[in-house]
């Protein structure tokens, strides 16, 4: 029998090889990196639209105010107008009695027309000298008080005229100088008005007026918020368009502020001085509203109204 052990010191047949594990660890190391770079893409495409939303937010909110103070002038601009409209009104009516006054005069010129011709037809006929001359000076009598009559209703209707052309004039003047404040008071409201605590600090420094910070939150029972010597409700926020709607409570009387916009000034007066305050909302959350209260710091020099002391 032949032995199958091989022999002694002869080849042997070699195992099998192992898989490849080096291109499979590869592979993987490829994807992860794959996946970290995708990541990564997205993470900055998301950044940069944040940031474009925010711009374009910033730039939306800053034309609405601009459409705020616009409404404001149109709205001052169209009173003005009316009150002019009036005066023109007014004008159209006082031709007419002067139109009325001509045509009287001209009646009243026919009939001492009409008057001498029957004195002359009466000295014609008269035999008495005497009668004549008293005819004759009745004649003149009459014409005289005619012409004055005459004369002074003309010369009422001319005074007339003219005090509605000068009304006229001031008015038109007034409409110049308040389209001209109403541009002055815009300016100086924009360049005096704080939107943050940084800007509120510089106008501290200045010294002009007073300020007070608030911070008001929407009432449960429609109690108000007092700040300085003013109470103050909100009535309704909206974020999204920083708008707001607010009541103010000054002396005996409430003023009621819809649809304002944030860091739009909003004016009113105060006290018999007319002493005027600027409430300015930076903030617009929801039912919370964040700002400060300016008042004048000088009240003597601040009142609208003229002082007058008794001698």
């Amino acid at each position: 029998m032949f032995s199958l052990k091989p022999k002694e010191g002869g080849n042997t047949t070699p195992p099998p090889l192992a898989a490849p594990t080096s291109n499979a660890n590869l592979l993987k190391g490829g994807i992860a990196l794959s996946l970290v770079l995708i990541l990564g893409l997205g993470y900055n495409a998301y950044s940069t639209r944040v940031v474009l939303q925010s711009q374009i937010d910033v730039l939306q909110q800053q034309l609405e105010d601009e459409v705020g103070q616009m409404k404001l002038v149109k709205k001052r601009a169209t009173d003005l107008g009316s009150d002019i409209d009036v005066v023109t009104k007014r004008i159209g009516v006082t031709t007419q009695d002067l139109d009325a006054s001509r045509r009287f005069a001209e009646k009243l010129k026919t009939e001492q027309e009409q008057a001498k011709e029957q004195l002359a037809h009466e000295l014609a006929t008269k035999a008495s000298t005497s009668d004549v001359a008293a005819v004759r000076q009745e004649a003149t009598t009459k014409a005289a008080e005619v012409q004055q009559l005459a004369e002074a209703k003309i010369g009422n209707v001319s005074g007339d005229v003219k005090v509605v052309a000068a009304n006229l004039d001031a008015t038109k003047k007034d409409l110049a100088d308040s389209r001209r404040e109403i541009t002055d008071v815009k300016t100086s409201l924009s360049a005096q008005i704080a939107r943050n605590a940084g800007e509120l600090a510089d106008l501290r420094k200045k010294g002009e007026r007073d300020y007070f910070e608030f911070d008001v939150a929407k009432p449960k029972k429609n109690e108000m918020t007092r700040v300085a010597d003013i109470q103050m409700q909100l009535r309704r926020t909206d974020p999204k368009k920083a708008k707001y709607d607010v009541l103010i409570q000054v002396d005996d009387s409430r003023l009621e502020k819809k649809d304002r916009t944030a860091n739009e000034p909003v004016q009113f007066l105060v006290g018999r001085d007319k002493l005027r305050y600027e409430v300015v909302v930076n903030y617009v959350d929801k039912d919370r509203i964040r700002g400060y209260l300016s008042t004048p710091k000088d009240k003597v020099l601040a009142a609208e109204r003229p002082q007058f002391r008794p001698e």
